[in-house]
Order: C-alpha cells, then sequence, then structure tokens
C-alpha cells in the first residue's frame, strides 16, 4: 500500500492535514497537500482513508501493492 497525492489537483481545503496530520501537511506557499510519508497502518491508515473520502479534489489516492 503506498498513499499518493497529486499537489496540481490540489484546491487547499486541507481536510486531509486536519484528518491525519501525521501524513499530510500544507504548503506554505499556495496550501496544497504535502506528503509527509506514503506509508500507514492501523488507524493511521483508517484516517488516511478517510481523507482519501473527504478531499474535494480527490488529489490523494491509495495504490495497493
Amino acid at each position: 500500500m503506498r498513499i499518493v497525492t497529486d499537489p496540481a489537483r490540489c484546491v487547499g481545503a486541507g481536510q486531509c492535514a486536519l484528518t491525519e496530520p501525521s501524513v499530510f501537511d500544507q504548503s506554505d506557499e499556495d496550501g496544497t497537500v504535502v506528503l509527509l510519508t506514503d506509508q500507514a497502518e492501523g488507524e493511521t491508515l483508517d484516517n488516511v482513508r478517510e481523507a482519501v473520502d473527504l478531499c474535494p479534489s480527490q488529489a490523494i489516492s491509495i495504490e495497493e501493492d
């Protein structure tokens, strides 16, 4: 499993960073998604899945191995 983000699609809503701040942050320049790690497990992975669902621009995805 790998977390993938597309900052070009991101609208800077920040739902990802609010949902799982250990995985997502926002750029100081334009507020777009910054991926802190591309791996997660347990409760963190559950929160990442929620962030995928909450993202209004669909800029976050999970690639299964």
